[in-house]
């Protein structure tokens, strides 16, 4: 029996972020136009802490812990794969990925720069947002399954560090967290002046969008052995992510299930592919077993509709394009 196996919260979990912006319209303070940011992952709260750092007032009501969230079960690894609109990704790839190096250089982000190698079993384009990684090479003298293997150093978030982090920064930034679940953005419509809706998988039911699913994900942790660099195959979905202590090992993508059960067979099954991609790391001790449900979008929205800034479906990229999306949020909410 594998120990540490759980189940995890993770769809329902929101976070309610109040924001004052300096200018418009004042509340009954007179400290400014209301902001409600709702969601608890990572996009919303690096779109709450990127408004706290442009001197508003922030207020977080939240459903569940901020560590019951489906960014505590990400990998890490900031890599785009294929997420639409291809250039506007490209754009907050390389913000984020900016930003990233400046939180690699501050103490307890849990984020590190690490060489590591994408293998491809299908001939394809290097993806547009090479450049915003920086340093990317080709290899095409792979052996088969693969045609080629792509090389570079990316950012490598160990996302339990990098959420405690992110909730110390809050509060540093003089952000309130209460607990609040919202059912509907009507909830908070006399409370506030503007909304972000950043609440992941339920962002579309509170948008009306029918388009965003789940993308079921189940990852293993295991010990780490001493490994410097990370691998994926890119097509396969398998990838071993080392944080130092632990390695997460994954993974599947499994669209429209829900369950947050983890699968002892999916569990043998992840490392089974993951030691075709690094022989002997199915021996390290299993520490547990995470679930968490991607909010999916064919197309990533990030958009303001009248009082409401939509920010959904970023799928399994939520970590990767969190400050690019973050930016562009705070400026949408200048407008």
């Amino acid at each position: 029996m594998l120990p540490l196996a759980g189940r995890f919260r993770f769809a329902r979990s929101w976070v309610v972020v109040s924001v004052a912006v300096w200018g418009g319209k004042l509340d009954e303070k007179g400290d400014g136009v209301r902001i409600t940011v709702i969601g608890g992952g990572v996009v919303g709260l690096s779109a709450a802490l990127r408004l706290a750092q442009r001197e508003h007032q922030v207020t977080v009501l939240s459903a569940d812990p901020l560590t019951d969230t489906t960014t505590t079960v990400a990998g890490g690894l900031i890599y785009p794969r294929h997420a639409e609109p291809a250039a506007r990704v490209a754009l907050w790839t390389e913000a984020s990925v900016a930003e990233f190096h400046r939180l690699a250089e501050v103490p307890d982000t849990g984020v590190r720069f690490r060489l590591g190698l994408v293998l491809r079993r299908v001939e394809r384009p290097v993806p547009p947002w090479a450049d915003a990684v920086g340093g990317m090479t080709r290899d095409t003298s792979v052996s088969a399954p693969y045609v080629d293997a792509l090389r570079f150093t990316a950012p490598l978030v160990n996302t339990g560090r990098y959420v405690a982090w992110l909730d110390a920064e809050l509060r540093r930034a003089g952000v309130h967290i209460e607990r609040r679940t919202v059912r509907a953005l009507s909830d908070v419509a006399d409370d506030t002046d503007l909304v972000v809706n950043a609440a992941g998988l339920d962002a579309g039911r509170l948008a009306g969008d029918d388009t965003v699913r789940p993308a079921r994900g189940q990852v293993v942790h295991v010990v780490d052995p001493g490994l410097t660099e990370w691998i994926v195959d890119e097509d396969d979905f398998s990838y071993v992510l080392p944080h130092g202590q632990h390695v997460v090992c994954g993974g599947t993508e499994e669209f429209g299930e829900y369950s947050l059960e983890p699968d002892p067979g999916t569990t043998k099954d992840i490392l089974r592919r993951c030691a075709t991609l690094l022989s002997g790391i199915e021996e390290s001790e299993v520490l547990r077993v995470k679930v968490g449900l991607r909010p999916h979008r064919d197309e990533i929205r990030l958009d303001r509709e009248g009082d409401v800034i939509h920010c959904y479906g970023l799928g399994g990229v939520g970590v990767t394009l969190s400050w690019g999306c973050a930016d562009e949020v705070a400026d949408l909410a200048g407008r």
